[in-house]
């Protein structure tokens, strides 16, 4: 785990920074916790929801830079399940905001061929809300070039727990032998099935943890933490955290030595 970006002092032009980027060694799933929107509307002397709609414009940049790379899953944390204990203008304004961003970016989605996907507990969201989400993933459905997955309303833990229920459900009732269960089929009943685990997870805002986020998946993710609030985050920024990714080694628990070897 790398708290800081080799990068992060790099003051090179983004195309210079992209064109170090080793396309073959891409993340082909990015997550990412974007953090930071209310305490940069703060510094500016502005109100929490004006951070957020300014982290829209950061979500759409990063969408774009990964799809032009060639990353096929990104998955962003847009809202919890603790976010709900937010206070209730706060929230409402999260939820309209939310409502505007699909509706208005959806012709763009299309355009570039980029399927909308959404996991977490959706049906706890506001029926308005939910109605123009479940509208935007039916139309967008058939992209292929890259999935943008939001994180909605999503836990970890609930998701794990939900996973357990679910399969006990069905070693209850016969359906599954208990001596059957693999971590392969405990994959299946997350809210991720088909989708691969990150190989890359970034966190903006200075803060370093996960948060309740994707706790199974991102059990062998490379972290990548900056100090950069939301809003602020940009294509230079990814490409950073990207060409940091790629100057790790990811052993999985071998040694260095082996992964060598079998790279030689």
């Amino acid at each position: 785990m790398h708290l800081n970006s080799n990068f992060a002092g790099f003051h090179l032009p983004m195309s210079t920074l992209k064109e170090q980027i080793d396309i073959e060694k891409l993340p082909q799933h990015i997550a990412v916790i974007m953090d930071g929107n209310g305490r940069w509307a703060k510094q500016k002397g502005k109100l929490r929801v004006f951070g957020h709609t300014n982290g829209v414009k950061a979500v759409r940049e990063v969408s774009e830079a990964c799809a032009e790379l060639g990353v096929k899953h990104l998955t962003l944390y847009a809202f919890s399940t603790e976010n709900w204990n937010r206070p209730k203008e706060e929230v409402g304004a999260l939820m309209e905001l939310l409502l505007k961003t699909v509706r208005l970016e959806i012709k763009t989605l299309i355009k570039n061929n980029i399927r909308l996907r959404a996991i977490g507990d959706l049906d706890s969201l506001p029926k308005a809300t939910l109605n123009e989400l479940n509208e935007a993933m039916e139309k967008t459905a058939g992209n292929t070039r890259m999935d943008l997955i939001l994180a909605l309303s999503y836990s970890g833990k609930s998701e794990l727990t939900k996973a357990i229920q679910n399969i006990s459900k069905e070693v209850a009732e016969g359906k599954l032998d208990i001596n059957n269960i693999t971590e392969d089929l405990v994959s299946k009943y997350l809210y991720t099935t088909h989708i691969p685990d990150p190989e890359l997870l970034i966190r903006t805002s200075g803060e370093k943890r996960i948060s309740n986020f994707l706790l199974w998946q991102l059990a062998y993710s490379e972290l990548y933490f900056t100090d950069l609030f939301w809003p602020d985050f940009n294509k230079e920024e990814l490409y950073k955290a990207i060409l940091d990714y790629q100057q790790r080694q990811r052993r999985f628990g071998k040694t260095g030595e082996q992964i060598q070897s079998q790279t030689a």
